[in-house]
């Protein structure tokens, strides 16, 4: 017996001092930590805390039960801190929680021997009974992990599915956007929110280029494809333009360009005409007729597709045969690097798909961000769908923007520039164009007054002369690389008297919704200029104000506060808080400056170039974002003695060290504000999914979208469906079955969501993530409707793919 008892004494003590060491461990952490956080005016809680924890380790080294009553005490104090925080929001008070309750369990587990050493009544019983509540408590949260928890959760009765007009049922999807006027809605309701579960594979294609990136440069699979009749028509990463069989996905012809560019490797979309069909011309009085198309004797080249390339080409292909418009410019391909100086790879390039508007290809370009204070123009320019032939071009930065090019003269260099897809109204004729900032971004000392005019606006051209409508302005001076970064959505907005008005809608990578008179240019909903701080760049124009959209929702921007930092664990949590109190942080506009600067959302988004889809039944508007701070410091430097330069890239440009901005007094650091585990600093989500009611201007619902099934910390897949809500890069598609299809997430997954309640309804397990566009289309011959995705992988995973994925009715 004596034997036996010495043996239980060994044991406890062993166990009391390895239970010991982890709470020394957490104290320590706490307690220097929370020391640290209270010195920047942080939240006292981890000190307090760990000063507790630090006590219940000297006790259990002391074999003492009182470390459980003090272990008690840090988790009775943890729960009023954290609902005194965080109130009853799931994901914070996981953060917060988990831990401290392993930490009581396993207290709570031993404490029966240690009263029993002490010669008091063991109170098993009592103990392993609060053992058991907390045990029940975390495997109840752990069962919570895995469902959704709606930022906005849909409060009402869900909206009738309205049948489609059969005389307005959709034939084709020959725009990048759908429409011309950028809807991805279709008209189409073979496929339901009620038979959506039966969705299965019908058919998958290889385009044989997977998109690669040995230097992290950005390779990758973004494109929305476009159906015309019985076919599908795809690009690929390098450009290659490939045609299909709607129906099985066979190859019917293949045209190579192979295209190559350091950086920025993709495709996004095409632009398509048929000159055999009538030509539509504009019905609002005063716009500039359409010019008809004039094909040269025995040109064949009648159906075409148009294709910007990532090496500044812009490219007609036949689209019956593959074959090059040899009328088209230069036997099939028009050289975009005239006029633009010096602009050689990977400074200037073309990332998204050309705008057809009426008989006027129109392009803008990709300016490499952060590289130099001399770079090529943003220069916006319209084409001859038939000849290739320049009709107009719109320089930024001149005054007379339409002013053509003398001999040996070049467009204006370091402009705003258009990068992200444009909207066209053949009603009024008119181009609608999203506009980024001028060179290089984060700082602005030598911007002009057209700057300023022109950077991170949308401006609406006439298509056929290129001429000036109007220009609405989204940021001043914009010091963040918040460019308008999605095509314009064209909408009847609904007015409160039950009338329409034309108009246009986009998103921000701000975070902001912004919805325009289309006639106009002026706001439709309420939009208030706010003081802003300012910061200490010499010679730095800082503007007084900027625009909130306030009478839209803001997705995503809110300010955030201490208690908003976040991390899988309160340790990473405490590390998120010590770097939040360490930065200055002054709301959504915070300036960058000499010292620390937080920025969110950063320069990723917010929203960003997968677009809006519309609901035009409904009035709704779907939008999906992703939340990342970014961080940014500028270093007064000789940029000239600083070896590595941007290229504009994605490896180098997130920061590793000072980049210098050439031509100005700076470097800049900068990177993504995360945690020690490499996951967001701030709570969750960190993508969601919002319905938005324009009659009400209110969010009807907002969904978190993504798990941490393929990715985690240090980029270790975690394997479990987690619905955090990851960042989001690739936009929705909205159907009048009464669905919302969207696969732009971190994790391999295509989803559809009811759009009338948010609720994920279906969804399919992709080979690879899809940072593609989904499509939707009825085959002429066999009348069914498919959904259609690329996939060529997500982001932040190294999975990639060359996937064409086809889904229909199982019946």
């Amino acid at each position: 017996m004596a034997e036996t008892k010495a043996r239980a004494s060994r044991a406890l003590g062993i166990w009391s001092v390895l239970f010991g060491l982890v709470l020394l461990a957490i104290g320590l952490f706490f307690a220097i930590g929370g020391g640290q956080l209270v010195s920047l005016g942080g939240s006292w809680y981890f000190l307090i805390a760990g000063i507790v924890v630090l006590l219940s380790a000297i006790q259990f080294f002391r074999r003492k039960s009182s470390a459980v009553a003090l272990v008690l005490l840090f988790f009775i104090g943890t729960v009023i801190w954290a609902v005194a925080e965080v109130g009853f929001d799931f994901w914070p008070l996981v953060s917060r929680l988990m831990v401290p309750a392993g930490v009581m369990l396993v207290a709570f587990a031993t404490w029966p021997a240690l009263r029993k050493r002490e010669g008091k009544a063991p109170l098993a019983g009592v103990s392993y009974g609060l053992a058991v509540v907390v045990a029940v408590g975390m495997v109840a949260t752990l069962v919570q992990m895995f469902q959704p928890h709606p930022t906005v959760a849909f409060d009402g009765k869900p909206l009738p599915l309205v049948p489609v007009d059969k005389a307005k049922a959709q034939k084709d999807w020959d725009n990048y956007g759908n429409t011309p006027e950028g809807s991805r809605f279709v008209a189409l309701d073979q496929i339901t929110r009620d038979n959506v579960k039966d969705l299965k594979v019908a058919w998958t294609f290889h385009t044989g280029d997977i998109p690669d990136s040995p230097t992290g440069n950005g390779a990758e699979d973004q494109q929305t494809p476009l159906q015309v009749g019985d076919r599908i028509f795809l690009c690929t990463p390098h450009n290659n333009v490939i045609a299909v069989n709607a129906d099985n996905g066979k190859e019917i012809w293949r045209h190579e360009v192979n295209a190559q560019a350091e950086v920025w490797n993709r495709c996004r979309g095409l632009a398509y005409f048929d000159a055999t069909k009538p030509l539509t011309q504009p019905t609002v009085p005063g716009s500039t007729p359409v010019p008809a198309p004039a094909l040269a004797a025995g040109d064949t080249c009648q159906r075409r597709l148009i294709m910007n390339t990532i090496d500044a080409r812009l490219i007609a292909v036949n689209a019956d045969n593959g074959q090059l418009c040899q009328n088209f410019g230069n036997n099939g391909v028009v050289d975009l690097k005239a006029g633009l100086g010096e602009a050689q790879d990977p400074k200037y390039q073309l990332t998204s798909a050309p705008t057809l508007a009426g008989t006027t290809v129109v392009v803008g370009g990709r300016i490499a961000d952060n590289v130099q204070t001399d770079m090529p123009g943003g220069v916006l320019r319209g084409f001859d769908v038939i000849t290739g032939e320049m009709r107009w071009a719109f320089d930024p930065g001149n005054k007379d923007p339409n002013m053509a090019l003398q001999p040996g003269q070049t467009y204006a260099r370091s402009t705003p520039n258009s990068w992200a897809p444009m909207s066209y109204d053949p009603a009024m004729n008119t181009v609608f164009m999203p506009m980024g900032s001028s060179s290089v971004d984060l700082w602005g000392g030598n911007r002009t007054p057209l700057d300023h005019k022109y950077a991170t606006s949308i401006l609406a051209l006439d298509a056929t002369t290129g001429k000036e409508k109007w220009v609405y302005q989204t940021v001043h001076n914009d010091l963040w690389d918040f460019d308008v970064p999605m095509q314009p959505s064209l909408i009847d907005f609904p007015e409160k008297d039950g009338s329409s008005k034309p108009a246009v809608v986009f998103g921000t990578k701000a975070g902001q919704i912004f919805v325009l008179d289309r006639m106009t240019g002026q706001p439709l909903t309420k939009v208030e200029e706010k003081p802003v701080k300012k910061s200490d760049i010499k010679d730095e124009q800082y503007s007084d104000t900027q625009p909130f959209s306030t009478g839209m929702p803001q997705i995503g921007a809110e300010t955030l506060k201490e208690s908003d930092m976040w991390g899988a664990t309160p340790f990473d949590q405490l590390a998120c808080r010590i770097g939040f109190k360490s930065m200055r942080y002054d709301g959504l506009f915070t300036v960058p400056g000499t010292d620390k600067a937080l920025s969110f959302p950063g320069s990723l988004g917010g929203m960003n170039w997968g677009s809006l889809s519309t609901d035009p039944n409904n009035h709704y508007i779907f939008v999906n974002d992703m939340r990342l701070g970014l961080w940014v410091q500028m270093i007064p430097a000789d940029t000239s003695k600083i070896a590595r330069g941007s290229n504009g890239g994605e490896a180098i440009n997130t920061g590793m060290g000072a980049v210098p901005l050439k031509g100005t007094p700076y470097a800049v650091n900068k990177n993504r504000f995360m945690s020690p585990l490499g996951i967001p600093c701030q709570k969750p989500p960190f993508g969601t999914l919002s319905a938005i009611d324009l009659k009400t201007q209110k969010i009807v619902w907002q969904v978190p979208v993504g798990t941490v099934q393929d990715t985690g910390p240090f980029g270790v897949k975690m394997r479990v469906q987690m619905p955090v809500g990851m960042p989001t890069l690739g936009g929705t598609l909205a159907t009048q079955g009464g669905l919302v299809f969207i696969a732009g997430t971190q994790d391999y997954y295509l989803r559809a969501f009811d759009s009338s309640t948010g609720k994920e309804v279906w969804k399919a397990r992709l080979p690879v993530g899809s940072q593609g566009g989904p499509m939707s289309y009825v085959s002429p011959t066999t009348g069914k409707q498919y959904i259609l995705i690329s996939a060529g992988g997500a982001r932040q995973s190294p999975d990639r793919g060359d996937y064409v994925i086809a889904y229909a009715l199982d019946k």
